[in-house]
């Protein structure tokens, strides 16, 4: 799944426009890059053409938004960092996911601000992927949630786990901490039968699950180097097809042992 965006730049208008007219967030994002270049006497056109469903917390948005900044950049020969590009896709969306980075970080996605930096891509991964609720999000109305003190709290050992995760490439620590953050995040959009998965995730041996915070879908988490990894997949597909989910799809990390380069 993927955005492809097309943009051409004209002096003869001041005025930008996006083809299909609903993609505001993608138009926002031309005008926010425009800006930046101080290219105040130009307009242009935005034609995107994605792949991807909207409101279900695929990051189909931030897709749209990111390839249009850089179609605009390509435009006008242009570069920016891309921490520049973070708060950019921010400033045009109010939340954005960090697809724009190609390693795995703690990302503040309403500030566009990087938190923590693990320096390392994510390990191999398998994922088997539905949708665990019927309804997409509209992530504009959504209101962010209020986390109690305890929960706060409970972020610093996840924290902790997570950066172990990322360094040691350990799966297994990966799956604990989105296994606890959809448990957390029950509390706020909450997944009607999220018992049951949790008990297909244990029965299937997956490494956990993870869910969308802003989202309709979820995926149970396996390591992709595990030699029983297809009776397993297997197993989670029969469970979430008994329990009614007959829609899946699946997908790989690449996996990379290398530190990434400081930015």
């Amino acid at each position: 799944m993927g955005t492809e965006v097309t943009v051409r730049v004209s002096e003869e208008t001041p005025t930008w426009t996006v083809d299909p007219p609903w993609k505001t967030k993608a138009l926002r994002a031309a005008q926010a890059t425009a800006e930046i270049l101080d290219m105040k006497a130009a307009g242009g056109t935005v034609t995107v053409r994605s792949n991807i469903p909207t409101g279900f917390g695929m990051g189909s948005s931030t897709c749209d938004v990111i390839a249009t900044i850089r179609a605009v950049l390509n435009a006008c020969d242009r570069r920016l960092p891309t921490s520049r590009i973070a708060r950019i896709a921010v400033q045009a969306e109010r939340a954005a996911d960090p697809l724009m980075f190609d390693r795995m970080l703690l990302f503040a996605h309403r500030e566009g601000l990087i938190i923590e930096d693990f320096r390392v891509r994510m390990p191999q991964i398998k994922v088997v992927g539905f949708a665990a609720r019927p309804d997409p999000v509209d992530t504009l109305t959504f209101a962010p949630p209020r986390y109690s003190l305890w929960e706060i709290e409970s972020f610093r050992a996840l924290r902790g786990l997570l950066r172990r995760g990322a360094i040691e490439g350990d799966v297994e620590a990966l799956g604990r901490v989105a296994t606890a953050s959809a448990r957390l995040n029950q509390r706020f959009l909450p997944i009607e039968h999220f018992p049951r998965l949790l008990q297909i995730m244990e029965d299937s041996r997956a490494a956990g699950i993870q869910v969308a915070h802003s989202g309709s879908v979820a995926g149970l988490v396996f390591d992709a180097a595990d030699p029983d990894l297809a009776r397993k997949t297997e197993l989670a597909l029969r469970g979430l097809f008994r329990l009614g989910i007959s829609q899946t799809w699946q997908f790989s990390t690449e996996g990379d042992d290398e530190r990434v380069p400081e930015p």
